[in-house]
């Protein structure tokens, strides 16, 4: 049987973590900064123990208000201390449940800002070579990040079973009515598709080439519990099942 890397954004304050958990592959949790708080990263990390998922930390923008989802005009500085204090706080808390850090991912506009902003990117990955040591990094799929990070990391390359995307690889704006996927069948032809074909069908019908290594589902996307269960019975149909770390 074949397996599949899914992971889930975790820890935001959502209802729905304990029904996620058990159907994915990797959490990335929430640090502080677009939502959470210690508590939160201690439980979703017990959580994630529990089911045996990979654990990974998910810094942002210091934004709790935008949910971290808007560019911020914050100097390097400021946002490199605050990614650095989101970094150490949940390092701690792993320690203290003895928990090893898979991985890392970054939240929303500063996700995409990375991707996009070379600059920026040369600046946070010269962060990371000093903060975090051996960890694997989320990235964009087919994005300058991506390949920037490859020179000292090693990389996940991402993709989104849930939204939609242009041609360029960038994730339709969510002001688009259409940026989001929230019907079943449509979720499962569009994860199919990547996994199976390596082929992404953008919101203009083309398509174009892909090879992700992991899959994303937003834990605040419409009927999210419901969504993960339908892929994992559909995948089971197809041979096809969701990785579990055996640790």
């Amino acid at each position: 049987m074949q397996s599949i890397h899914i992971n889930c954004d975790l820890g935001e304050g959502g209802k729905h973590d304990a029904s996620l958990m058990p159907y994915i592959s990797a959490c990335n949790i929430a640090c502080g900064g677009h939502a959470g708080d210690e508590n939160s990263m201690r439980r979703t990390i017990q959580l994630a123990q529990k089911y045996k998922v990979e654990i990974g930390m998910h810094p942002s923008y210091p934004d709790k208000e935008n949910f971290g989802r808007k560019s911020l005009n914050i100097s390097k500085a400021n946002l490199e201390t605050s990614l650095l204090d989101q970094i150490k706080t949940f390092q701690k808390i792993a320690a203290e449940e003895s928990s090893a850090i898979n991985h890392l991912k970054f939240h929303g506009a500063l996700y995409n800002d990375l991707a996009n902003d070379q600059n920026l990117a040369e600046h946070i990955i010269e962060m990371l070579k000093n903060s975090v040591e051996n960890m694997r990094v989320f990235a964009p799929v087919n994005s300058r990040f991506s390949t920037l990070l490859s020179k000292d990391f090693e990389v996940f390359s991402e993709a989104f079973l849930d939204r939609n995307y242009n041609e360029n690889f960038t994730l339709v704006s969510r002001q688009n009515e259409h940026a989001v996927l929230t019907e079943n069948e449509a979720i499962f032809k569009h994860l199919f598709s990547m996994y199976k074909r390596q082929k992404i069908t953008i919101i203009s019908g083309v398509e174009i080439t892909a090879k992700p290594d992991t899959f994303c589902l937003h834990s605040d996307t419409k009927s999210a519990v419901e969504i993960i269960r339908f892929l994992h019975n559909k995948l089971q149909e197809n041979s096809i099942e969701i990785f579990k770390n055996a640790g």
